[in-house]
């Protein structure tokens, strides 16, 4: 009887190794990533830029995304681009007037939201970069942002076997550079698309997209009031106008800054209505920490200039109620999705 037993415990066993090694171990299924890919959103207009010389790959998105959240990249190895950019603000800097660098140096301007930079022209509120591939030195250089050299950039990156690695991954070889590194900037850069607000989902006819009454008056008033330099679909027409701020101590020349001509002084870059929960403080000095308070400025805070946008001369006439119904509809404009998208949090 002991050996039966014996046996019969030997063949049950057997039975559980066999089941058990039968089964498929997950740590050596494949990993199947899906390809990154560019899509324009429904009824957009084609972007300026669309990765034409720069083939998106997500080993190119990976090391871009990287480069963006490493301090690394500044003087003391404690500023990225992610903490002036931070994007549960939608990527812009909250509650902080103006960007705040290396040694907590103040820079003169808020931090502007990033986000659908591919149909961007031009960057920075007065324009003074053009191409997206070269938007990230500006900050990178600059002596109250990062406070860095691109030579010393690239040094740190050519002694770090992870970023070696990470390079040949996306680009072939080992070789690190300033244009492969603005490659990488610009892939991670440019996916970022906000596309999915309440408003987006009423125009694509898809569900969470029903406007209520007063969402609908309020679009007509922005239709009426706003659209002009705020355009559809992009809330933008990335020109660049006098909004009739008072002029501060700072004495911000804006666009004339670059272009050195008296016509375009005082003008900024038309911001994105977009995520405009996240993204205040508003105005390119960040003077104004509510949309009310934006609102009121348009009715009656209008300074008058040479430069003043012709539209702002009598300023914007709205009622008690237009400004409730669009202070609404501006609220579905909001893309909670964009800013909890876990691809474009830092990697951990």
């Amino acid at each position: 009887m002991k050996k039966k037993l014996t046996i019969l415990s030997i063949v049950v066993f057997a039975g559980i190794i066999t089941f058990i090694s039968c089964k498929p171990d997950p740590s050596f299924e494949p990993k199947v990533e899906v390809p990154l890919t560019f899509n324009v959103p429904q009824g957009w207009p084609q972007p300026v830029y669309s990765f034409g010389n720069n083939k998106l790959t997500r080993e190119g998105f990976e090391l871009g995304r990287k480069l963006f959240y490493d301090g690394r990249l500044s003087r003391d190895n404690t500023i990225s681009c992610g903490t002036c950019h931070q994007q549960f603000s939608g990527f812009a800097q909250i509650d902080h007037p103006v960007s705040h660098g290396i040694d907590d140096l103040l820079g003169p301007r808020n931090s502007p939201a990033l986000f659908n930079l591919n149909w961007h022209p031009s960057f920075m509120w007065d324009g003074g970069i053009n191409h997206i591939e070269n938007q990230p030195v500006a900050p990178i250089q600059n002596p109250v942002e990062m406070d860095e050299t691109l030579e010393n950039v690239l040094t740190k990156l050519r002694n770090d076997a992870t970023y070696r690695s990470m390079f040949k991954a996306a680009f072939g070889d080992e070789t690190i550079n300033t244009q492969r590194m603005s490659w990488a900037f610009a892939q991670f850069m440019g996916m970022m698309v906000s596309a999915d607000s309440k408003y987006d989902k009423y125009k694509r006819g898809e569900a969470g997209g029903s406007m209520t009454t007063q969402e609908l008056a309020g679009y007509e008033v922005y239709k009426q009031k706003c659209a002009s330099c705020h355009k559809e679909p992009l809330f933008t027409d990335f020109s660049f106008r006098n909004n009739g701020l008072s002029v501060t101590s700072v004495n911000d020349s804006g666009r004339a800054h670059i272009t050195q001509l008296t016509d375009d002084l005082y003008k900024f870059k038309m911001p994105s209505l977009r995520n405009l929960k996240y993204t205040w403080p508003y105005m390119h000095d960040g003077r104004f920490n509510s949309l009310d308070q934006v609102l009121n400025h348009y009715t009656t805070g209008i300074v008058q200039s040479a430069t003043l946008d012709p539209s702002l001369k009598a300023g914007i006439a709205l009622s008690s109620q237009e400004k409730e119904d669009l202070l609404l509809f501006l609220n579905t404009l909001n893309d909670e999705a964009f800013t909890k998208n876990p691809l474009f949090a830092e990697p951990k």
